[in-house]
């Protein structure tokens, strides 16, 4: 492969819902433009992206990944994205990349959930230039007509129909470029025919909304177009060329990447319309300092590369996907990493075609490769130059929320377990892995369940590590209602030196986040040196309550009186004495069980917030807001108890058919309702039945 300049470089970031057949389409430009041998098929995973045996298995696309198309002296740098909301990461990954996008769109299936979130956050917050491609004419069910009518009732007056299909019964036989008002027939390659009189039409009503936005562009088109003058064909290329880097023109093309049709114009659409990473001009980073600065998009500026993926190979090893932002990246160079500020050596320098990596001399600006076993570089650092110390802003990544508590099968496979999910943590950084100090899990977090899937499958598959898994135990507290006082008296005499201690403690609520304790002793009842082990003799009881065996809080336990032995008495004994006054006490003091509440933040869209509060209400959830962001979503804040949220992420999914999301993160603790405390005391009760048998 050759080297390309920064202005030669396209960057396309692939978007669209799962199935629309955006893997497929990329795969038909590779094998149109000659670098591939055989065309293969996403679905049983024989196609050059969907390598990694999770995909095969599954049929879709579940990473990120390349595929660098070299067409007409341009290099088109494809950025495969997942369309599975549970992959969102790896999609925002793409995005990072990506200088454009292309929207795959299914013309049997139309407009989907994962259309929408490609245009909300490709166009409404990237504001990237962007084409549509219609994809699957072939299939006996696809609704052309249908589909253009949804994308541009759904996004609006910039959705322009660049390409017309000419359609015999049922069957797509060619098609009708809009701009030049021509027809290319499948069964007849070569010379443009002219457009069939049946849909003359409405190719006329399609070019003179193009050519309106086209006039819109520009003064000087603006002014022939309404003197009645025809565009020549330098005037169309130049107002589109505005048109789509500025965003008022979303072209929409169609075709089949299975039958290899729309896929020779769509490249050209590609790099002639779409704009290179150096018509940017300059970036923002930060320097040393943290304060804002621009880097120059030209290969003259200092380098700068952002590192936006990691990947763990066994044979290779770490492998730092990364793209140039300014200069140039050369093999065998030293270059300093700018967050862990130590400097890293470059060996060889590749670019990545799908599982392939391709050696080259160097990366130019703008584009997209990859350097392997870096020492400590990570993703999201930058490297660069020691001269010009910068760095980009880190990738914000969706954060997981859907959590289990997981264990491996076999006590020997613990390490094992450790280092593979640390690895995958690495290669996804919207993988969660928390060890619970007070219940004692290990608990893996993912976007969803299908991603939680993905992890669990990888480890057993790569690693050899097979879990268990298990809802999380919620982290309910006990505390009292009223007060209590109790001796505890402990004796004990085997002979030799005996051991005695006897405590008198009264037990009150109080505010507190922690047990708090005082001592009212008088007389010397007890002497002061067995006042420390008295207290940490109640605060280990305090880390099991009465009720279901969960941490106390909000007690103030007041040591008042006692007795002692000048032989016998030691601090084991006052330990001891402390916990039968604990357990005496503590069931009369009317204990209650506190439940974790949690603020949720769920965005959705208008149309589904009366599902969501109503489920919300069910979860015995409390509005206390909603509002409308930029975007137009709605945004409803609530207080819920998190014991009702352990599994809401899927639900979410299923009452917005993927259309929403949520954050959720503690809030506080407050008592729970009789019947809730009633059920988690009889599954503690049970649980530990079934742990003494």
């Amino acid at each position: 492969m050759k080297d390309y300049l920064a202005n030669e470089v396209r960057n396309v970031t692939v978007l669209g819902n799962n199935g629309a057949g955006k893997t497929s389409v990329i795969e038909a430009c590779l094998y149109h433009a000659g670098q591939l041998d055989r065309f293969g098929k996403a679905g049983d995973g024989t196609t050059a992206l969907n390598f990694d045996p999770e995909e095969g298995k599954r049929g879709m696309s579940c990473y990120t990944h390349l595929a660098p198309v070299e067409w007409k002296n341009h290099k088109v740098n494809f950025i495969d994205t997942p369309g599975y909301v549970d992959y969102e990461g790896e999609e925002t990954t793409g995005l990072i990349v990506g200088d454009n996008a292309l929207i795959v769109v299914s013309a049997k299936d139309g407009v989907e959930a994962g259309t929408e979130r490609a245009w909300k956050t490709a166009v409404v917050q990237r504001k990237m230039p962007t084409i549509f491609f219609i994809n699957k004419l072939d299939d006996e069910n696809a609704d052309f007509s249908k589909t253009v009518d949804e994308l541009r009732e759904k996004f609006g007056k910039s959705v322009f129909l660049f390409e017309l299909p000419i359609i015999d019964g049922r069957k797509v036989i060619g098609s009708v470029n809009i701009l030049r008002k021509r027809a290319w027939y499948y069964d007849k390659p070569g010379e443009p025919q002219p457009v069939p009189e049946v849909i003359q039409p409405k190719v006329d009503e399609y070019y003179s909304e193009l050519a309106e936005a086209i006039a819109m562009t520009d003064d000087d088109l603006m002014e022939k177009f309404f003197s009645g003058e025809e565009f020549d064909e330098h005037e169309i290329a130049k107002g589109l060329r505005l048109g789509v880097r500025s965003g008022e023109i979303r072209p929409v093309y169609c075709g089949s990447a299975a039958l290899q049709t729309g896929i020779e114009r769509l490249l050209d659409l590609i790099t002639e319309y779409f704009p290179s990473y150096a018509e940017k001009g300059h970036v923002d980073a930060l320097n040393a300092k943290g304060q804002v600065i621009q880097m120059e998009t030209n290969e003259e500026e200092s380098l700068s590369a952002f590192v936006f993926k990691t990947i763990i190979d066994p044979y290779v090893g770490k492998i730092s996907y990364l793209k140039v932002m300014s200069g140039v990246l050369n093999s065998d160079s030293q270059v300093y990493n700018a967050q862990k500020q130590v400097n890293e050596k470059v060996g060889q320098v590749y670019v990545i075609n799908g599982k392939y990596q391709i050696g080259v001399g160097k990366l130019f600006t703008g584009d997209i490769g990859a350097v392997v076993k870096l020492a400590v570089t990570q993703t999201n650092d930058t490297l660069c130059t020691l001269s010009k110390v910068v760095h980009y802003p880190e990738i914000n990544f969706p954060r997981p929320m859907l959590g289990y508590a997981i264990w491996p099968k076999t006590k020997a496979d613990e390490d094992k377990m450790s280092v593979g999910i640390r690895n995958m943590m690495e290669e996804d950084r919207t993988i969660r892995f928390e060890r619970n100090a007070e219940t004692g899990e290990q608990v893996l977090y993912g976007l969803g369940d299908q991603h939680i899937d993905l992890i669990l499958s990888k480890l057993k598959s790569k690693y050899k590590v097979e879990v268990n898994t298990t809802v999380p135990t919620v982290q309910y507290r006990e505390t009292i209602k009223g007060k209590a006082e109790a001796q505890g008296r402990y004796k004990k005499q085997n002979g030799g030196a005996g051991q005695y201690g006897d405590v008198w403690v009264r037990f009150e609520p109080c505010d507190s986040e922690d047990m708090v304790f005082a001592e009212e002793v008088f007389g010397g009842a007890v002497p002061k040196q067995f006042f420390p082990p008295t207290e940490q003799g109640l605060r280990d009881c305090m880390k099991h309550g009465p009720l279901a065996g969960f941490k106390v809080v909000g007690v103030k336990a007041t040591l008042y009186d006692g007795s002692y032995h000048p032989v016998d008495s030691k601090e084991v004994a006052f330990k001891e004495a402390a916990r039968l006054a604990y357990n005496a006490a503590m069931p009369k003091a009317n204990p209650v069980l506190l439940e974790p509440i949690g603020k949720a933040v769920i965005t959705v869209p208008e149309a589904y917030t009366g599902t969501i509060m109503g489920d919300l209400t069910k979860r015995r959830g409390m509005i206390l807001d909603m509002t409308t962001n930029e975007y137009g979503d709605q945004v409803i804040t609530a207080e819920v108890p998190m014991a009702e949220m352990l599994t809401y992420a899927i639900d979410l999914r299923a009452m917005s058919q993927g259309r929403g999301s949520y954050i959720m993160d503690f809030d506080r603790y407050q008592q729970a309702p009789k019947d809730v405390e009633a059920k988690v005391v009889a599954q503690a009760k049970a649980k530990k039945e079934a742990e003494q048998k």
